[in-house]
């Protein structure tokens, strides 16, 4: 409800009221009154206007134009509904047309049959007039007027049974037209329900693919949008993009993959990124129409969202793996470590036994770390995601690790901008992957421990197309040629890691709908970024 609208003025019509006909109506009466008046008042015109009564002719014919030019500002206004215009015309046309028929001369002269067609205008304009009435009173009028006329005459029944011939077609005629009225009316029911159903069914639809998660675009043949969702908007990060917008100057990258798949016609579920750096996406195309002349629908969706079902899948697998790794091996683990603490307990145990058994503690501790982590894979609960500002959690996360491992203030530095910006992630989960990757970048600093400067990066632009975070350190990095490993459980440069810490941080990115991959510095040091769902109300950054 729209209480700021001006109220429109009241119509007293029904809903089925078609102000067309009526429309037709008025231009019809005031034609004819004209051509009347014209055609008596014309020299050469027919003879038999008026012949009777020539002045009683010409003063019905100005009544009656004047009555058909005032039915116009009353039709404008609206003041009246159209079933009482409609009888007052018909009232008007009734009581002139007969008065015009007896100064004429009488049946003969053939003035009758525009009775015939005010009857049948009257019916179709008005449903539920009394056409009977109508036609009953049509009849005793030209009768009247023709016994009238007869008054006098040698001959008293001339003309009666013409006139009477005519009453019986009115009668014929306003049943005629009584049936195509309740026809058309039907007619007109059934195609106001219909378009009240498209309306609904239009809206249902337009809802539907507002609130979709799946991003769907239509593009017409020149590669124009014509549809473009909720969904769609946030995912290619495109806060100008509107109907009628070129698809090649909105979003260059899924233009270049809808001229890939209709070159080859067979590629599907192609993946890309809409702009640098910004997450990956999956387009499917559906043509539109014979071969896609009249469109493609583009279907997209989040990699991410994807890599999440699969990630279900994977867990489920695992935690059965890991339901037999405590079994079969936690428990002689544990065994040789309790052996190995008696056996360094002896007072009789030489140095160079006791060094073995040094080794054996280590490494004991070494796998039963690595048996932890994957049993904390399994163990997790499902992410519960929720919507919050990421400045104020960050700013906590900060102090409590930089305090936890010993680091000073100022070797953890945060910067987020814009500083409302707000993400959608399980709060605990993510920040065991955030301590995952810090821990990361402590454990490979390979100088001195002081030195250390960890950069928390995040906020979100146009060109992020969601938020994001940027983890950077100063160490010494992951050499190129194994950077596409550095996700891959058990993979370590370290020879005390277990090499689980950034495989369990990218799995539980995973589950959260986050993407986080790892990005070289040419300045030296690593950066792990993580793209996250756009959140709905985001602030855009301007770069």
């Amino acid at each position: 409800m729209n209480s700021g609208r001006e109220r429109q003025p009241r119509r007293n019509r029904s809903a089925g009221d078609n102000r067309r006909p009526l429309l037709l109506f008025l231009g019809y009466r005031l034609l004819v009154v004209v051509g009347l008046l014209l055609l008596f008042l014309d020299p050469s015109g027919p003879s038999f206007l008026g012949q009777s009564h020539p002045r009683l002719y010409t003063l019905i014919a100005v009544i009656y134009l004047g009555f058909a030019l005032a039915a116009i500002p009353l039709y404008v206004a609206r003041n009246l509904s159209l079933q009482t215009q409609t009888r007052l015309m018909l009232f008007t046309d009734l009581v002139c047309i007969g008065l015009l028929l007896f100064a004429s001369g009488g049946i003969n002269s053939g003035l009758g049959t525009l009775l015939a067609v005010s009857i049948a205008a009257g019916n179709l304009i008005n449903p539920g007039g009394n056409a009977l009435l109508m036609a009953a009173a049509a009849t005793l009028i030209v009768l009247a007027q023709q016994a009238i006329h007869n008054l006098g005459s040698s001959h008293p029944l001339e003309g009666l049974p013409q006139a009477g011939l005519l009453g019986a077609s009115f009668f014929a005629i306003a049943v005629l037209a009584h049936v195509l009225s309740q026809r058309l009316h039907r007619s007109q029911q059934l195609i106001s329900q219909q378009k009240l159903d498209l309306a609904n069914l239009a809206q249902l639809n337009e809802y539907v693919l507002q609130h979709m998660q799946t991003g769907i675009l239509v593009v017409d043949r020149d590669r124009r949008i014509r549809l473009i969702n909720e969904a769609a908007w946030y995912l290619l990060g495109m806060p100008d993009a509107n109907r009628g917008e070129d698809l090649n100057r909105a979003t260059p990258a899924l233009a270049e993959q809808l001229g890939q798949w209709r070159r080859g016609k067979t590629a599907q579920n192609l993946h890309f990124r809409p702009t640098p750096g910004g997450r990956e996406l999956k387009a499917g195309f559906s043509p539109l129409g014979r071969d896609g002349r009249d469109g493609v629908v583009v279907f997209l969706e989040d990699a991410a969202a994807v890599t999440q079902q699969a990630q279900q899948i994977k867990l489920a697998s695992l935690g059965r793996l890991t339901a037999s790794i405590a079994h079969e091996i936690r428990n002689p683990l544990g065994a040789i470590g309790h052996a190995g603490q008696l056996l360094a307990e002896s007072p009789d145990l030489p140095d160079s036994d006791r060094r073995l058994v040094e080794i054996i503690t280590s490494n004991t501790g070494r796998v039963n770390e690595v048996i932890e982590n994957v049993l904390q894979l399994s163990r997790r609960q499902r992410a519960t995601p929720e919507e919050f500002v990421i400045r104020p959690w960050l700013k906590e996360f900060v102090h409590d690790f930089a305090e936890s491992r010993g680091l000073r203030r100022e070797q953890l530095r945060l910067q987020i901008d814009p500083a409302s910006t707000m993400i959608f992630a399980d709060p605990g989960q993510l920040r065991q992957v955030l301590t995952n990757l810090c821990d990361n970048a402590v454990q490979h600093f390979d100088r001195e421990r002081g030195q250390l400067r960890i950069v928390i990066n995040g906020g979100i632009t146009r060109a992020s197309g969601g938020p994001y975070l940027e983890l950077i350190d100063n160490g010494p990095g992951i050499p190129a040629q194994e950077h596409r490993r550095v996700f891959e459980p058990f993979f370590t440069t370290s020879s005390s890691g277990t090499g689980l810490g950034l495989y369990i941080a990218r799995e539980l990115c995973e589950a959260n709908r986050i993407r986080l991959e790892y990005l070289p510095l040419a300045t030296g040091g690593s950066c792990f970024r993580m793209n996250f769902p756009a959140a709905r109300n985001i602030e855009w950054k301007q770069t």
